[in-house]
């Protein structure tokens, strides 16, 4: 059993700090898109990674590929527009900004998969 793991119920909470997650807003965002997506037949699964420096929400092709890409969060960036993140498979930043909406619609996702 992992106890470094949190179940957090409400993370608008003033005394949780969501450093280590996605906030609640930033995850509504994340999965808006990737039901738009599922809609299109462009992405079939996607898979969540956490780190002490960052998680990452990946999108899979088909579930036994690797990662299409990847829309990462940074904990600590050292340069604020490098605060969300889209890499590709082999973790070649494709976009970044420190905001995650803005981040997200301003990326083409059709142009991006081929």
């Amino acid at each position: 059993m992992n106890r470094n793991l949190k179940l957090v119920i409400n993370n608008s909470l003033k005394n949780y700090e969501n450093k280590y997650f996605f906030e609640k807003k930033e995850l509504k965002v994340i999965l808006d898109l990737y039901a738009k997506m599922v809609s299109e037949g462009s992405w079939k699964d996607y898979g969540l990674s956490i780190s002490s420096k960052q998680v990452s929400f990946s999108v899979f092709k088909n579930a036994a590929e690797n990662a299409m890409y990847k829309i990462c969060k940074n904990f600590k960036p050292y340069n604020q527009n490098l605060r969300y993140l889209i890499t590709d498979t082999n973790g070649k930043i494709l976009k970044n900004s420190y905001e995650l909406k803005s981040l997200i619609n301003s990326t083409n996702w059709k142009r991006l998969q081929k």
